[in-house]
């Protein structure tokens, strides 16, 4: 059996400022340490119901470089650094039987909902056939696509729901209740992690009742921009077009790997500031 395990940072339990997700910041380390933690606890849970399964983790969150290797569970191997192939999934493939999403956070515009975003500060929102996705519905779809059910996420209590308004039969753990984009009521992390090791266990354990999320192409996405000069770039890309309201950008792809592939590329394209 083959699981990837993707860890991101801003739905960690303790965790609510941008001072410990951010590497330059005073409070970082403590935010490697919670994230770490939490990444064994699932890791854990996972090996009790299945001892003899190969596991990688995707260090999932900005540089893709805060996972601590050394004391990460040595039963596994860890994906660390960027670019890389599928971003947030590296390691994933159609021989995955499960995905976990562990310290996820709500899309951009979701509210309240803790350090909520969608990829990148620049990318307002992203919506594939209408409908409104963030990170969770991106990443969720894209493992579907390759036919692996994302069978459990932890965060907070919208993202705990996004996933679940999007696969009803997967599990999740909310660690804490969001009061606002900086601010929350927590669980304990200890206590975060000992939810996390039960809940991991038992949704690899029924992997089988969760569907994989797979839209069928050709798939119509829209992209609306923070910045113009973005939007200017963008057009750049091959079938990307302007759309109306001045910051939407439209591409039709062929399939969700193709539109998942495009999306990255804005948010590399969003970094590009003008001369």
């Amino acid at each position: 059996m083959k699981i990837l395990i993707s860890v991101d940072m801003e739905g960690i339990s303790g965790i609510v400022h941008p001072s410990e997700t951010n590497p330059e910041r005073y409070d970082y380390e403590r935010g490697r340490a919670l994230m770490t933690a939490e990444a064994n606890a699932v890791i854990a849970g996972v090996l009790e119901a299945e001892p003899t399964a190969e596991i990688l983790v995707a260090d999932a969150h900005g540089t893709y470089r805060n996972l601590l290797p050394e004391e990460l569970d040595r039963r596994v191997r860890l994906v660390r650094g960027k670019p890389r192939p599928l971003n947030m999934l590296a390691g994933i493939d159609e021989n995955t039987d499960a995905a976990l999403l562990i310290g996820y956070h709500g899309r951009a515009g979701a509210g309240p909902s803790v350090l909520s975003h969608s990829m990148s500060g620049e990318i307002l929102d992203v919506r594939i056939a209408g409908r409104s996705l963030g990170e969770i519905g991106l990443n969720t779809a894209m493992a579907g696509h390759l036919g692996v059910p994302v069978v459990l996420l932890s965060g907070d209590d919208t993202a705990c729901a996004e996933l679940r308004d999007l696969v009803p039969s997967a599990s999740t753990v909310e660690v804490k209740q969001a009061l606002g984009q900086g601010a929350a009521i927590t669980l304990h992390p200890q206590e975060a992690r000992e939810r996390l090791h039960r809940a991991a266990a038992e949704a690899v354990t029924r992997r089988a009742q969760v569907p994989p999320l797979s839209p069928e192409g050709p798939l119509a996405l829209e992209v609306d921009l923070y910045s113009g000069s973005t939007v200017d770039l963008a057009t750049l890309v091959p079938g990307v077009t302007r759309a109306a309201g001045g910051r939407t950008v439209a591409f039709t792809a062929t399939d969700f790997a193709e539109a998942y592939r495009v999306v990255l590329l804005l948010v590399q394209l969003a970094s590009i500031k003008p001369a």
